[in-house]
């Protein structure tokens, strides 16, 4: 509404200025009927075809605009110098030319001087961005820099229960790509699939509807991000264009968006580090509950999913156990304790903390029911 507004005064400014020049007395007299009708043809010619431009051209980008300007001022300075040349060459060959021939030959010298310059700026755009003033133009954000929410941070959850403890004072932006991932999930002819996207989106309901929770969806992401294949790829454009945060459990997002230095927040290793580590010579109970890969191990799990590597512990499977913590391994991916066996538990194993499950065969997080 403010855009058609500005473009309504810019019609009025240009019809003002048209009436004011063409009701002068110079150009009202019969001899200038010529110039009054230029004035008025180029005024209106000009002013349609600037309106047409803008409304036709809604994806502007900053640095494209950047760019054809420099290549249309480099291509005008070149043609300037260009033009003396042409005078130089037709009196030292004494070329016969008439004054007309001699205008138009530098008016089509400098159309082309100006379309190439223009071209190889935007073809090598990423090779001069030290130029100036062709520079990189960054949005700049004010206060907390935004958290980014991919697909499977939604979808785990864990994010509205960290919003909602006031531990990010940071707004929340939800790409447009992301949501419309989110649903293509929950129409997903898989159930699973299915099951995941409906929960993703009631988590991102809840999060909207909160009183502490900033959410916002973010429409231009879609023109922002054109350029990028695959969602990920859009992710860490995006965050790179609006300098945030990207929050995700993906372990292997994690790693990608770190080389390509996104700043990333992975919420498994959050959860791990508010975690006490198990350390070694403290005790704990256990259940054997199967055989380990090596040949005295027993395996079993605390209720948060961890798995526990117990030696001595074969043979007492389906039994409660006091064991003696060894070493602990704590990753991305989840953790693991070992630990060598001491006597038979006298009663049940006390409740551990809820969390995240260990598979061992994938050697990755998964959520409990």
């Amino acid at each position: 509404m403010l855009l058609w507004l500005f473009r309504g005064m810019f019609i009025i400014i240009v019809v003002s200025v048209l009436m004011v020049n063409a009701s002068s007395s110079e150009l009202s007299k019969a001899d200038n009927s010529a110039s009054w009708w230029a004035v008025v043809i180029s005024g209106v010619g000009l002013a349609i075809f600037f309106l047409l431009l803008d409304v036709l051209t809604p994806k502007r980008k900053l640095s494209a605009l950047a760019g054809v300007f420099f290549g249309l001022l480099v291509g005008m300075l070149i043609s300037g110098a260009l033009a003396s040349a042409v005078d130089m060459i037709g009196e030292s060959y004494r070329i016969p030319m008439v004054e007309p021939a001699r205008v138009a030959i530098k008016w089509m010298l400098g159309i082309g001087i100006c379309y190439f310059t223009i071209s190889i700026v935007m073809r090598t755009k990423d090779d001069f961005r030290f130029v100036i003033p062709y520079v990189a133009f960054a949005k700049q954000t004010k206060g907390a820099r935004p958290l980014i929410l991919d697909t499977s941070a939604i979808v785990d959850g864990r994010i509205y229960d960290l919003s909602e403890s006031r531990l990010f004072d940071a707004p929340i932006v939800v790409p447009r790509f992301v949501l419309n991932e989110l649903q293509l999930i929950a129409d997903s002819s898989d159930k699973l699939k299915r099951n995941r996207g409906r929960r993703g989106l009631d988590v991102l309901k809840k999060m909207q509807s909160s009183q502490v929770i900033e959410v916002e969806i973010d429409e231009t992401a879609v023109a922002e991000t054109e350029e990028a294949k695959g969602v990920d790829q859009k992710l860490m454009v995006f965050a790179k264009a609006h300098n945030g945060r990207l929050v995700t459990t993906d372990y292997n997002l994690t790693k990608v968006a770190q080389v390509r230095s996104v700043d990333v927040v992975n919420i498994n290793d959050l959860a791990n580090l508010l975690k006490v580590v198990a350390l070694p010579g403290e005790t704990m109970q256990v259940k054997i509950v199967k055989p380990g890969e090596e040949a005295d191990q027993g395996i079993g799990y605390l209720d948060d999913g961890t798995m526990i590597v117990v030696e001595g512990g074969r043979n007492k499977i389906g039994r409660d156990v006091q064991i003696s913590v060894t070493s602990s391994l704590q990753t991305s991916a989840g953790k693991m304790i070992f630990g060598r066996f001491e006597s038979f538990a006298s009663s049940d194993r006390p409740n551990d903390r809820p969390g995240r499950s260990f598979n061992p065969r994938s050697n990755r997080m998964s959520a409990r029911p």
